[in-house]
Parts: C-alpha cells; sequence; structure tokens
C-alpha cells in the first residue's frame, strides 16, 4: 500500500494549481486474495499513471482504463465498482475488490482584464475585486496601478499594446486608457489577432462611429466590440458607470 500520504497531497495539490484534470482511485474494500490493500490509491491523468498503485497488472490496467473513461466523458464525476477480480478482471486470484473513482476537474477562472488604470477603472475594480473573478489591469502609470487594491495583478507597460499577445481566449477586456487614441491601437490588435467572449470599450456612441472609421482606414472591418459599454442604468458618476459595467459582464458570463 502507497503510505506516502505527504506526496499524495503535494501531487493533488499540484495538479489543482496547475488546472489538470484528474482521477483519484482508492480502494476502500477488498475480500479474499486481493493485490493490495484497502486505502491504496492511485491518481492518474488523460496522460500518466502520477502517483501510486492498487496492485499493478490487471486490475491496475483496469483502473487506468475506467479513470480515463471518466475523465472524458464529462458526466460523472463518481462512480464505485465492485469487481470480482477473476471473473471481472481476468486474474487467477480469488478475491473481490471494491473501487472508488472520483474526478477532479480544472475550474476556469473568469478573467478579466482592463486596459487603463484611471478614475472609471479604480471604481470598477473595487466592484469587481469583490466577485469570485481574476483581475489584470494594464497602464503606462505606474502611479496609477499603485492605488489599486493589492489583490489586483498590474502591468506596467509603455506600450499597452503589447499585452494583447498574452490575453487568453477566454478572457473578457476592457478598453478604458486616457481616450481613443490610447484605446485604439489595443482595439485595432485585439480585432486583427484575438476572438474574446467580451470586448468593450469605454465611450459614446459618437466614439463608436470615429472608431469603427478609423478602423476601417487601418483595413479592419470586425464590429465585434460593445461601445458604450454597461447596462442602461444609473447616473455618469464613476461609482454608477462601474455597477452598469459589472452588470453587463455578469449576463455576458452567464451567458457565454
Amino acid at each position: 500500500m502507497e503510505m506516502n500520504f505527504d506526496k499524495f497531497c503535494e501531487t493533488y495539490s499540484e495538479l489543482r494549481l496547475n488546472k489538470t484534470d484528474f482521477c483519484v482511485v482508492t480502494m476502500v474494500d477488498g475480500k479474499g486474495s486481493t493485490p493490495q490493500d484497502t486505502g491504496s490509491r492511485m491518481i492518474i491523468s488523460l496522460e500518466d499513471l502520477l502517483f501510486g498503485t492498487i496492485g499493478g497488472g490487471k486490475i491496475e490496467a483496469q483502473c487506468i482504463k475506467t479513470a480515463r473513461e471518466l475523465l472524458n466523458s464529462n458526466t460523472e464525476d463518481k462512480k464505485f465498482f465492485k469487481w470480482n477480480l477473476q471473473r471481472d478482471i481476468g486474474m487467477t486470484c480469488g478475491g473481490e475488490v471494491s473501487m472508488f473513482f472520483e474526478v477532479h476537474r480544472s475550474i476556469q477562472k473568469w478573467n478579466i482584464v482592463i486596459f487603463g488604470a484611471g478614475h472609471v477603472s479604480q471604481e470598477l475594480t473595487r466592484t469587481l475585486a469583490r466577485i469570485e473573478c481574476g483581475l489584470t489591469v494594464v497602464d503606462h502609470r505606474q502611479e496609477w496601478l499603485n492605488k489599486l487594491e493589492d489583490n489586483i495583478n498590474t502591468v506596467q507597460l509603455k506600450s499597452p499594446k503589447e499585452y494583447v499577445s498574452k490575453l487568453n481566449e477566454s478572457d473578457f477586456v476592457i478598453l478604458m486608457t486616457m481616450g481613443h487614441s490610447t484605446d485604439l491601437p489595443i482595439l485595432a490588435e485585439i480585432l486583427k489577432t484575438k476572438s474574446l467572449p467580451y470586448l468593450g470599450v469605454i465611450g459614446s456612441k459618437a466614439k463608436r462611429n470615429v472608431i469603427e472609421k478609423e478602423l476601417a482606414e487601418l483595413g479592419i472591418d470586425s464590429k465585434e466590440f460593445i461601445c458604450p459599454i454597461g447596462e442602461d442604468i444609473g447616473s455618469n458618476s464613476p461609482s454608477e458607470i462601474a455597477i452598469s459595467i459589472t452588470a453587463q459582464l455578469l449576463k455576458f458570463r452567464d451567458t457565454k
């Protein structure tokens, strides 16, 4: 039996941290002649046996096969099997084992990236920081980034457009930099290289018309961005704008 519980916990924690799907297989009962003791466990991913053993040979091969079937199914996360080693597995042993399979799937964090750390961004991040999400704010002004709460990831770049290459396809992205002239290069780069579930630019309908005209001049015909952003509620104060944007983000998150 694998007695190194610390190693089990270390492997388990590392897989969760790395957002890797895996299955824990535990022998919860055994009768007669069995290849391992009750409590033996393994950790199995889609590619490898990462920890432990429940006896090797045919029983281990059956457990690995079953674990991967569960990982691929996306329907069941827990399953119990009772196998007669001779009849069900084809082993010469005359024992019986009860195996518990528990699938652990990675939970993708809701990530929001905001370009710009100005007044509205300060209010918006204060609101979003109280929601279960990852927050990154990109700006060229370190003094404004310093005003943000400590649990927010900040990125200081002389040219914030450089951060576009680091965006993931699942990121929700908002542009609220110092103005139209600094929003446009970032927006153009995103539209040329990314397809995002939410891409919003702060501003008015008039600003959108100008953006579309200038994008067309750059050879970009895509209109896959939201401007103005936020739900049609509240006033134009930064705090209420932040609430309206948060409401829209939640609506898109729950829809997507």
